[in-house]
């Protein structure tokens, strides 16, 4: 029986919303305001459900068969089959063309569902339009669309018919195939059954078909037999073994190896055998004398093919593959991907796993396949962070050709945009006209204006008033009629933009203009004037700009936000009139303010103030691309790191243009992808001037492969991107102004992962992030320089080649071969360190051992000193002592560990308390001391403390027994240059005290807290992989998610500060000569500053204390 209530309320007939409290998600039920239930219909026989819908609103494909799911869910499955119909009743500015502007995209998608991936295929490679009430299909000439045409066309007719009440004859028109020499890219097989020729001097035999008759031979006659006897049979892809199916054959790589050694003497060989679709555990039973020869030629990365029984495993259960017929050595069926090119391309735009959760290449092995494939170098451009250069740097050898680029793809933020655009000196009274648009989208090129309102300003005086509809000629999208309540019924009567455009600019003349984000106002005038060819040149004043420079202290700059600020009233927002109205009083009260600061033009404006820092932490941002061209560039690329995380960090690093700007030199500028803000400003379709202005910033332009964008056609927020012709359309713009303002473009990649199979791993981060589309991966993988000439070979031979390679070798022939990090060792100086050393040493060992030191003595401090003081490490030692003394001054005890008890120069400082030399007895009265007696001699190589009391022969006093016998070389080496480690402990509540203490010694902005990295480590991404399918309903054996989860391992997560490493930058030097330094984990509310680099990176280069807290030394104070 079908649910009572579900069909009492369909059967009255009245809004779907009656079912609303049945539907879950709140967009669809928005949708669905304006439709009803005309009828329902039951056919027993076929046990299906009609509901017959009437809607005022266009619902895509995608609604309806989301609203079949969601009510679907209601019934019993067996029961009922719920099919929806529906009717559209839409205004009159859906015309046909209209209708299938907006309704194509769902019947290309609907086809897949109901016809099949051919079909749709078929459909969706197809163009259209409409001539005479006649549909015009072109699509390329072949068979199988000759042979689908009828299913397709009656498909579009029935559709267009049943719902749109449309009647369009449907033509089709066929292109002859173009002919081209494409090369495609190669991937990962999943299973090559006929392996490829081997590779090595000692070729495997040819395998075996499956037509020939099982072989019946020796072990010994097939070489790549390694186990087992020989078999035939066609491998069984991995994915598909879900169950104990029995025997099977599978082929693919050894990832995992484990032996075990069993109570029967037996071994157990467990390994795990990946197709690179799936992965699946085998079991292996070796007797003792076997076991040897098989693991020796059974290795880790090899690649088998093996017969067994897939089985549910007691122990795992899991299904594995046990009682194993045979193994053989195959080869690798692996497709490798190479640049065949004479001359090869350069990368500029390549992500690491420092790339903050989004970037999966481990730098080293993006090194190595550049150099690989020739490639003379490589550029290395992590979004917003240079941690992943130490480690480029140490993959290649210093005498090595190939080039790292040292670069970053940083968050721009422009605080250099005028609030005024082309002032010509007008007084701050000049006649301005205030005006507000309502748009049907973002895209001044393929969206239209709805409603104009403005005022005109004379003197500070609202002088007159202009408003009107305007007649888009096009539907008005939903959700543009939910924020603006403009419906199509409402501009149905209204003139066109042909007629009130002239109007407007009779309104607007001998007067400037002004708008709230006036770019975007503006660009549609802009636009429009263009099409119509009428003038439309004004000075153009932003009131979010002024808004920003005035008010700094907001929270944002919107019109709603301002007008509340100013105490403006702003009744019905999102109306142009309203708008225009609340942004005139803003724009009166922000020329009261400037006038008020003593600026009398609007170039004054322009030059007024600098934008502070809390307003840049809340402007948008763009991605752009900053190269190290030399050595000056590396240190400048450091600060602006530096400042971006230190003065700006807002979400993310950002980088005001200014800044940039000011510490320029040595850097090169890339406009980098569609988040660049040359290709924003190209959607928005800004003035040419402010194109201009953009493009003449960048030492060069960017455009990516088109797959890299394709994103955009799936997005509302990208309406003008519609099809892949649209996205080459916007390249060649790119191109073309290039050529323009003679800068070069360059093709990248936007490198993410390494291979295309790869974006596996992508997927599971970003699914990990809760990204919705995370499953939905853009192409983000290192292609070769003929995959690139293929992917532009759109913009022509000539051209492609230019892009490709001429230009992007240019701009590697313009960068020096640089070092990220300095080789020079930096010690701070301390005045006259080495004399304080020895005076302080000498005072404490003749207070020990007398004015005249034993041979032992002064010959082992003589000898320290001399290597401590010639390597110039006298100044750490005096560090250390002064921070000790201090701590105990203030009765908070230390502790040392580690290898600094081996000094006896250390322990003469007063830095730890062992005593290194060889045990021996000294008495504190009369300074007799005992080195060589017998007595003495048989604890050599023990501690003096195990030796018996004894009392002092001169003075009778109990002499004091000493040294653990441990050598200077355990500290400094057998050449005494090592760099000394000396480790202290500190009371932990003291810790804080001896920290400031150390910048007390060197120095405000000369101590450093010892930065860390945080990556994913195996754990957790082993979590993210089972969540990722978890949460998709799949289940993955263990092995296949090891083997996931490894391709996510080491992806940076976040930053962190060494327990108690503190960096110290000597006078005369400047830490950005060094490395960048940041907050630890971004936190912009602690004071403490870290190394942006893992200390490690340069602790050869500064000196690193270690001044850790402890439990002990705060126990004893506690006790005192």
């Amino acid at each position: 029986m079908l649910c009572y209530s579900i069909i009492k309320t369909i059967l009255k007939g009245e809004s779907l919303l009656e079912l609303a409290s049945l539907i879950n998600d709140p967009s669809l039920r928005e949708l669905l305001s304006e439709t009803t239930i005309e009828r329902a219909k039951i056919n027993r026989s076929e046990n299906k459900l009609y509901i017959y819908l009437a809607s005022a609103r266009l619902l895509q494909y995608k609604h309806l068969a989301l609203l079949q799911k969601e009510l679907s869910r209601q019934f019993p499955p067996d029961e009922c089959t719920l099919i929806i119909k529906i009717r559209f009743y839409l205004s009159e500015q859906y015309t046909p063309q209209a209708i299938l502007e907006n309704y194509w995209p769902s019947i290309v998608e609907e086809s897949r569902e109901a016809l099949g991936m051919l079909d749709y295929s078929i459909l969706k490679k197809s163009a259209w339009h409409c001539k005479d009430d006649k549909l015009i299909l072109t699509a390329q000439a072949s068979p199988l669309v000759s042979k689908n045409e009828k299913i397709l066309t009656n498909f579009i007719i029935n559709i267009l018919r049943e719902r749109f009440a449309l009647d369009l004859a449907c033509e089709w028109r066929y292109t002859k195939a173009k002919a081209s020499a494409k090369i495609t890219p190669v991937y990962h097989a999943p299973i090559i059954e006929k392996a490829p020729a081997p590779e090595s001097s000692a070729p495997l035999p040819e395998p075996e078909t499956a037509e020939k008759p099982a072989l019946k031979k020796r072990k010994n006659d097939d070489p790549s037999l390694i186990y087992g006897r020989n078999f035939d049979g066609e491998s069984t892809p991995i994915s598909e073994i879900t169950d104990a199916i029995g025997e099977v054959i599978i082929a693919g790589q050894i990832i995992k190896l484990d032996v075990r050694e069993l109570r029967s003497e037996k071994k157990l060989a467990i390994f795990a055998v990946t197709d690179f679709h799936d992965t699946i555990q085998c079991k292996v039973f070796l007797e003792k004398e076997q076991a040897d020869e098989f693991l020796d030629k059974l290795k880790l990365k090899s690649f088998v093919k093996l017969k067994g029984m897939a089985m549910i495993d007691k122990y795992d259960r899991e299904v594995n593959i046990s009682s194993i017929r045979g193994i053989r050595l195959i080869n690798d069926f692996t497709a490798k991907r190479q640049d065949n090119s004479p001359e090869k391309r350069v990368e500029l735009h390549a992500h690491t796993l420092m790339s903050d959760m989004d970037g999966l290449v481990d730098v080293k092995e993006l090194i190595k396949r550049a150099k690989a494939w020739g490639h003379e170098a490589i550029a290395v451009t992590d979004h917003g962070v240079v941690q992943s250069f130490p480690e480029a740097f140490h993959t290649i050898k210093p005498d090595e050709p190939f080039k790292v680029i040292y670069g970053c793809e940083i968050y721009l933020v422009d605080d250099l945009k005028a609030a005024v655009s082309e002032p010509a000196g007008q007084s701050l009274d000049t006649p301005v006209v205030v005006f507000d648009l309502e748009t049907t989208g973002f895209s001044a090129l393929n969206d239209k204006i709805i409603e104009i309102g403005a005022v005109k300003l004379v003197n500070g005086e609202i002088v007159d008033r202009f408003s009107t509809f305007v007649n888009p000629e096009i539907p008005i999208p939903y959700e543009i009629e939910k924020l603006t309540s403009i419906s199509d019924e409402m501009v149905l009567d209204a003139p066109t933009i042909e007629e009130i455009l002239p109007k407007f600019i009779a309104f607007c003349e001998n007067c400037a203009v002004a708008a709230h984000n006036a770019d975007f106002d503006n660009s549609f005038i802009t636009a429009n004037a263009a099409r119509l060819n009428l003038p439309w040149q004004k000075t153009v004043l932003d009131t979010v700009t002024m808004a920003r420079i005035l008010l700094p202290n907001l929270h944002n700059h919107k019109l709603d936000t301002v007008a509340k600020e100013l105490e403006i009233s702003l009744e019905n927002h999102h109306r142009a009139v309203d708008d225009a109205e609340a942004t005139a009083l803003i724009y009166q009260k922000l020329m009261e303010r400037f006038s008020e600061q003593g600026v009398a033009s609007f170039d004054e404006i322009n030059n007024f103030g600098k934008l502070s820092i809390e307003t840049v932490k809340k402007m948008p941002t763009y991605h752009a691309i900053v190269l190290a061209q030399n050595d000056i560039g590396r240190v400048n690329l450091y600060k602006l790191i530096s400042l971006s995380h230190l003065d700006y960090y807002a979400r993310r690093p950002r980088i005001p243009r200014s800044l940039l700007e000011e510490n320029r030199e040595g850097l090169i500028l890339g406009s980098a992808c569609e988040a660049g803000e040359l290709v924003q400003a190209i959607l928005r379709n800004v003035p040419h001037s402010e194109i201009n202005r953009i493009v003449n910033f960048y030492d060069y332009l960017e455009i990516q492969p088109l797959g890299n964008n394709a994103f955009m056609l799936a997005s509302d927020k990208h309406p003008q991107i519609n099809s892949m012709s649209d996205l080459e359309e916007l390249n060649k713009t790119i191109v073309r102004l290039g050529e323009e303002f003679n800068k070069p473009v360059c093709a990248t990649c936007d490198v993410h992962f390494l291979d295309p199979e790869d974006e596996v791993y992508r997927r599971i981060i970003m699914a990990g992030k809760g990204f919705p589309d995370a499953d939905n991966q853009a192409p983000l993988y290192l292609r070769t320089t003929e995959e690139m000439l293929e992917e532009f070979k759109y913009l022509g031979r000539e051209k492609a080649y230019e892009v490709v390679v001429t230009n992007t070798r240019k701009i590697n022939s313009m960068i020096e071969k640089i070092a990220p990090v300095r080789p020079d060792k930096c010690p701070p100086v301390i005045a006259d360190s080495d004399k304080t050393l020895r005076q302080i040493c000498y005072e404490k060992a003749h207070s020990i051992y007398g004015e005249n030191l034993p041979s032992q003595v002064e010959e082992r401090l003589e000898h320290e000193l001399k290597s401590i003081i010639g390597n110039g490490f006298a100044v750490m030692y005096i560090i250390a002592q002064k921070l000790v003394w201090k701590s105990n001054d203030d009765g908070y005890l230390v502790g040392s560990r580690g290898s600094v008890g081996s000094s006896l120069a250390a322990t003469m400082a007063g830095i730890t308390e062992v005593n290194p030399l060889p045990p021996h007895y000294y008495c504190a009265e009369c300074h007799y001391s005992e080195f060589d007696s017998d007595e003495v001699k048989k604890y050599r190589g023990m501690s003096g403390c195990d030796m018996p009391d004894k009392v002092c022969p001169v003075c009778g006093a109990q002499l004091k027994k000493e040294g653990h016998d441990i050598p200077f070389e355990t500290f400094l080496g057998f050449n005494g240059d090592k760099e000394p480690d000396i480790d202290l402990n500190f009371s932990g509540d003291y810790q804080p005290v001896v920290h400031a203490y150390t910048e007390e010694i060197f120095g405000k902005g000369h101590t450093f807290r010892a930065g860390t990295i945080g990556t994913l480590a195996e754990k957790t991404a082993y979590g993210y992989v089972l969540k990722y399918f978890e949460e998709r309903g799949q289940t993955k054996r263990s092995c296949e998610i090891e083997r996931l989860s490894q391709g996510c391992v080491g992806v940076r997560r976040t930053t962190g500060q060494h327990p108690g490493g503190i960096i110290v930058l000597p006078h005369g030097e400047e830490i950005y000569s060094f490395t960048p330094v940041q907050h630890p984990a971004n936190d912009t509310h602690t004071s403490i500053i870290t190394t942006h680099f893992d200390y490690h990176s340069i602790d050869h280069n500064l000196l690193k204390l270690d001044i850790l807290g402890h439990d002990d030394p705060t126990m004893i104070k506690r006790l005192e």
